[in-house]
């Protein structure tokens, strides 16, 4: 089984999150799903740790607090997640932090719901790292934000019509999740997110961002799409195989002595014909094989 995709989420929209979809059975994954579509297994987080809090009797489990322009994250970490746990007691908050986990919820009475994450892995950042996770974090949530507002176009929404325009299967799924779940979903609260969260890094900025869709960008998804699924084969398996060997030949021409960025990686792949969510599920998996290793957070190397 692939591992799931870590979002790029801010607390504003993850602490409104009222929908779980649980999975059946051991292997089966659950989905935190957010009221503008992202259906959240794992997720990567930037922001300032807080505050770490010793909260058993045995000492081995703790909470911690994430802060992000928007709100803060809940993170509950003890013996079975050793490293991160390892890392969050030697880290001396305030400090910024990156954090890759797996969403959880809290469910004390019926109609009431909790979001926490559960760290994977906890890597302290500097501050120009936590700045480009909130550029991306909000280009991700605007993209969100666009296929809620295209969902709500649609005279019969469905997940179908939305690939085709050219959004992922998980965030198709999700948006049509959010709207049965949410209903009617107020984008202009997490338009206003975004709005703040550039302001905090740079606070000359007055302008809200523009929400218009292109129509000629829209032809050319629906036509990547067509294309993607025209050449798709019906192995999934080995077709997940080859792309990450494609992500692993690439990223050994680029990365030299000191290693080459994500962010580089990713558009070379894209140029050599790859899409952005089957590119970062094979840098993961690559990275689970252990095959590649990140030295610096946004740097790879192979191994």
């Amino acid at each position: 089984m692939k591992r799931e995709t870590a979002w790029r989420v801010f607390a504003g929209e993850y602490n409104d999150s009222t929908f779980e979809i649980k999975g059946e059975g051991e292997m089966t994954p659950s989905y935190v799903v957010t009221p503008l579509g992202a259906r959240v297994n794992r997720l990567f987080i930037v922001g300032v740790l807080t505050d770490v809090e010793n909260i058993s009797e045995s000492g081995d489990l703790f909470r911690a607090h994430v802060s992000d322009p928007t709100g803060i994250f809940t993170l509950y970490s003890g013996q079975y997640q050793q490293n991160a746990t390892d890392a969050l007691t030697n880290i001396e908050a305030p400090a910024f932090v990156a954090v890759i986990g797996k969403a959880r919820t809290y469910t004390p009475e019926e109609g009431s719901i909790y979001v926490s994450i559960r760290p994977e892995r906890i890597m302290e950042v500097n501050a120009d790292v936590r700045d480009q996770w909130i550029l991306e974090t909000c280009n991700s949530t605007k993209d969100r934000i666009e296929a809620v507002l295209e969902a709500n176009k649609m005279s019969e929404t469905n997940s179908h019509e939305l690939r085709k325009l050219g959004y992922s299967r998980p965030l198709s799924e999700g948006i049509i999740a959010a709207i049965k779940h949410y209903e009617n979903i107020d984008v202009s609260k997490y338009l206003t997110l975004i709005h703040e969260s550039i302001q905090y890094i740079n606070p000359s900025t007055e302008k809200l961002p523009d929400l218009k869709i292109d129509d000629n960008n829209k032809e050319e998804k629906k036509e990547k799409v067509e294309t993607k699924e025209e050449k798709e084969p019906e192995d999934e398996g080995d077709d997940s195989e080859k792309i990450e060997n494609t992500v692993l030949e690439i990223i050994k021409d680029m990365e030299g002595d000191d290693g080459a960025s994500w962010d580089a990686i990713t558009k070379k792949c894209e140029k050599a014909g790859l899409d952005k969510d089957p590119i970062e599920e094979a840098l993961t998996a690559l990275m689970d094989k252990g095959l590649i290793y990140e030295p610096v957070l946004g740097t790879i190397k192979t191994t």
